[in-house]
C-alpha cells in the first residue's frame, strides 16, 4: 500500500527519469531559438567545427565527454535544420516516390534521442516518429568521424530511412551510406566509409564474418570499425532474429573423413539411447496410469532431453494433462536450486539433444562408449590455463614455450573438429527425418527445414525437390557424364525460398 502511494506521488522510475531530462530538453529548445538567426552555411559550419575539434581528441573517453558537452547544441542544430527543410518545402525522392519534408522534432523525440545516445532503450508508440528520433544521436556520434550505424530489419527500411533521413544529414554536411544485399565489396566499403550507414542486422553480421573469417588482407575487408550503433526494432533483432545463426561456409579443401570414422559408433550409440528412452517412456506411461503424475512428468522430461522426437513423447505432448506435467517438470529442473539434479539426470543418458538450439552434448557414459580408453578425447582442453602454465615455467626458453603452445593449440583444434563432427552426426540421427526435414535426389541432399522451424514439413520437401529439378534442367547442357550438384549456397537459397513461401 505504501509503495502504491509513493508511486502515485513520485511517479514510476521511468517518469522520474523523464523529469530529470526535462531541463536538458529546455536547453535544446533554447539553442534552437538562438540558431534561427544563422544562415544555412552558418548552421552547417557548426558541423565542420565540431568534427575538427573532435578529431584532435584521440582518447575515446574524452570524445564521449565532449559529445555530452555539445549534446544540447548538436540536437538543436538537427532540429533547426529540420525546420528549415520544412519551411523551404524541400522535395526529394525516397524509394522512387516523391516526397516533401514536413517534420520537426517534438520534445518527446528530443527525449528519445537523449536516451538513445546514453545507450538505453527508447520505447515509443506507433506514430511518435522513431525514424526521426534516430537522427539526433546519429548526427551527434557521427561527428567523431568513427562512423555511426543504424541497424534495421530489412533492406527496404534501410534504403528508405537512408534516403529519407539522409536529406537532413546532407543538409548539415554529413555523408550517408546504405548497405544492400547485392552490393559488391567495393561498394560496401564506400558505404561503410560514410559518416552514417544504414543496413540490416544480417548484412552487418555477414560483413563482419567475411572480414574476420575470409578476408586475408586489410584491403579485402569492407568494415572500418565499430563505434556507435542504434538497433531499430530491438526486440525483433536481438531476440527473434538472434535465434537464426549467421553461417558462412565454403567447400573444404581437404576431407578428414571424420564422419565416415565415427558414423558406425554413433549409430550404435543412438540405438542404445533409443532403447533407453523407450524403456523410460514405457515406465512413464505406467506412472501416468497409476496417477503418479509428477514422477511420470520427470521421466518424460528425461526422454525429451535424450530423444526429443521420440514417438511416445510426441503422442503424450498432444494430451494437455500429460504435456502440462512434462512442462512442469522441465521448469522445475531449470531452477537454480536444482542444477545438480538436472546434471545428474543428463548423466543418466548417453547424450542430450537441445532441439531449440540444435546442440548435442555427450555425457560421461556416452564418451566412455565412444572411446573407453580416453573419454577426455571429447572434452575441449582449457587452453588459457595451459598457456599460463607454459608461460610461468621458468625452465622453458621462449622458443620451447611457443612450440608447446602450438602443439596444445593443434591438439585443441583436433578435439574441436572431433566434437563438432560427432555433434553433427547426433543431430542428423536424432532431429532430422528423411522426406520431412530433408530430401535426397541423385545423391543431392537439400534441407526443407527453413532454419527456424519445420512447419513446412513434407510440402517443404516437395518444393525443394522441384527447386533442384529446375536447377538440373538449367545445367542440362553440360558435358555428358558431368555431375549436376548444388553448392551449399544453393541449398541455403532453397531454404530461403521455402521460408518466404515461394
Amino acid at each position: 500500500m505504501v509503495g502504491w502511494i509513493l508511486k502515485k506521488i513520485l511517479g514510476s522510475k521511468n517518469q522520474r527519469e523523464l523529469r530529470r531530462l526535462a531541463p536538458l530538453v529546455r536547453r535544446i529548445n533554447e539553442f534552437d531559438e538562438q540558431f534561427k538567426g544563422l544562415s544555412d552555411d552558418g548552421l552547417r559550419a557548426k558541423t565542420a567545427a565540431w568534427k575538427e575539434e573532435l578529431s584532435k581528441i584521440p582518447a575515446l573517453d574524452d570524445q564521449w565527454k565532449k559529445l555530452d558537452e555539445i549534446l544540447p547544441e548538436a540536437f538543436a542544430v538537427v532540429k533547426n535544420a529540420a525546420r528549415r527543410l520544412k519551411d523551404q518545402q524541400h522535395t526529394f525522392t525516397v524509394c522512387d516516390q516523391p516526397m516533401v519534408w514536413d517534420m520537426v522534432h517534438f520534445d518527446v523525440q528530443l527525449l528519445g534521442g537523449v536516451v538513445l545516445h546514453r545507450g538505453r532503450i527508447a520505447e515509443m508508440a506507433t506514430g511518435e516518429g522513431k525514424t526521426l528520433v534516430a537522427t539526433l544521436p546519429l548526427y551527434l556520434n557521427a561527428l567523431t568521424g568513427r562512423g555511426a550505424h543504424l541497424v534495421t530489419v530489412n533492406d527496404y527500411l534501410a534504403r528508405r530511412d537512408a534516403e529519407w533521413m539522409g536529406q537532413l544529414y546532407n543538409f548539415l554536411g554529413l555523408t550517408v551510406g546504405c548497405i544492400q544485399h547485392d552490393q559488391e565489396p567495393d561498394v560496401r566499403r564506400e558505404q561503410y566509409a560514410m559518416d552514417i550507414t544504414y543496413g540490416t542486422n544480417s548484412e552487418f553480421g555477414f560483413d563482419y564474418l567475411r572480414d574476420n573469417g575470409m578476408a586475408t588482407t586489410r584491403d579485402q575487408q569492407v568494415q572500418r570499425g565499430y563505434y556507435y550503433a542504434i538497433v531499430d526494432e530491438v526486440d525483433s533483432i536481438l531476440i527473434d532474429e538472434a535465434r537464426t545463426p549467421l553461417i558462412i561456409s565454403g567447400p573444404a579443401t581437404i576431407s578428414t573423413h571424420q564422419y565416415d570414422k565415427w558414423k558406425p559408433l554413433i549409430e550404435q550409440l543412438v540405438r542404445k539411447q533409443n532403447m533407453l528412452c523407450n524403456r523410460v517412456a514405457s515406465e512413464a506411461i505406467e506412472k501416468f496410469e497409476q496417477s503418479e503424475v509428477e514422477t511420470a512428468g520427470r521421466l518424460m522430461f528425461k526422454v525429451k532431453l535424450g530423444q526429443p522426437r521420440n514417438k511416445q513423447l510426441l503422442r503424450m505432448m498432444e494430451d494437455p494433462d500429460k504435456r502440462r506435467a512434462i512442462d512442469k517438470a522441465e521448469l522445475s529442473f531449470f531452477q537454480d536450486t536444482r542444477k545438480e539434479e538436472l546434471f545428474q539426470l543428463k548423466e543418466e543418458l548417453f547424450f542430450t539433444i537441445d532441439e531449440k538450439s540444435n546442440e548435442a552434448d555427450l555425457s560421461e557414459q556416452g564418451r566412455e562408449f565412444l572411446n573407453p580408453d580416453d573419454p577426455n578425447a571429447f572434452v575441449l582442453p582449457d587452453l588459457i590455463n595451459e598457456f599460463t602454465e607454459i608461460d610461468l615455467d621458468p625452465a622453458l626458453p621462449d622458443e620451447e614455450k611457443d612450440k608447446k603452445k602450438a602443439e596444445r593449440q593443434q591438439h585443441c583444434d583436433a578435439q574441436a573438429e572431433r566434437i563438432h563432427n560427432i555433434s553433427q552426426l547426433l543431430r542428423a540421427y536424432c532431429l532430422f527425418e528423411k522426406d520431412v526435414q530433408y530430401v535426397i535426389e541423385d545423391n543431392i541432399q537439400a534441407l526443407s527445414k527453413a532454419g527456424r522451424n519445420d512447419r513446412h514439413g513434407r510440402d517443404g520437401g516437395r518444393r525443394v525437390s522441384r527447386y533442384l529439378q529446375t536447377r538440373r534442367e538449367r545445367y542440362s547442357d553440360e558435358s555428358a557424364g558431368a555431375a549436376c550438384g548444388c553448392q551449399r549456397s544453393d541449398l541455403q537459397d532453397a531454404a530461403r525460398k521455402i521460408q518466404r513461401g515461394h
